[in-house]
């Protein structure tokens, strides 16, 4: 299990998923749903509580660190993300099961399953948020590559990505069950240890007063 950190910003504050945030994500999560058309979130107290299950039974074989995304200011919680396919390059340590994960720091990872409530949709809340893991990642683990990856059709998540600073590495066709029941496509980016310096600056010049 990589060790727990608690993300702290200007707008946004990341810390560690409980399962004592299941009411809290249910109430981001139903604000407006339409908003959600490629991303798979829970919808309802039930479908939340498997979801945050799920998603610590991942942290506790080292294979994700989820946050609760919440406003600095009031604390208020308005989504939340992860890292995930959490890799130390060490040897294997169980054949089969679940997916082998992070026993150490990691040397890669991946930035993903972000979701937001409405109300902070194209605020400072998502750039703040990947600023500061990104940040960790890359100065406090020394990562050598992250992954960010999403559905080739979801334009607006790809954009939100590619404005990050990310590098554009091909479509993995058929790669994932969709949301709306399909199989998708899965556009894939990366950013890497060489790149880190650039697109901190980018992300912190988007975020400055202007």
């Amino acid at each position: 299990m990589v060790e727990w950190v608690v993300l702290v910003g200007d707008v946004v504050t990341l810390r560690p998923m409980t399962i004592d945030d299941v009411d809290a994500l249910t109430a981001a999560a139903s604000e407006d749903r339409t908003t959600y058309e490629f991303t798979p979130v829970p919808d309802g107290p039930a479908e939340m509580r498997s979801y945050v299950g799920t998603v610590l039974a991942d942290e506790r074989v080292g294979w994700a660190l989820p946050f609760v995304t919440t406003l600095t200011g009031d604390g208020r919680v308005v989504g939340s993300t992860r890292f995930l396919d959490l890799d130390d390059w060490g040897p294997e340590r169980r054949v089969g099961g679940p997916p082998l994960g992070a026993v150490g720091t990691p040397r890669t990872a991946e930035i993903g399953a972000t979701w937001l409530a409405a109300s902070v949709q194209r605020t400072a809340v998502n750039t703040e948020a990947k600023l500061l893991m990104l940040r960790h990642a890359f100065e406090t683990w020394e990562v050598e590559r992250i992954t960010l990856k999403t559905d080739a059709r979801n334009v607006r998540s790809r954009a939100a990505i590619e404005r990050i600073g990310a590098q554009f590495e091909g479509i993995r066709r058929a790669h994932l069950r969709a949301t709306d029941g399909g199989i998708r496509d899965t556009a894939y980016y990366s950013i890497v240890r060489a790149e880190w310096p650039t697109v901190q600056k980018g992300l912190e010049a988007r975020l400055s007063p202007r």
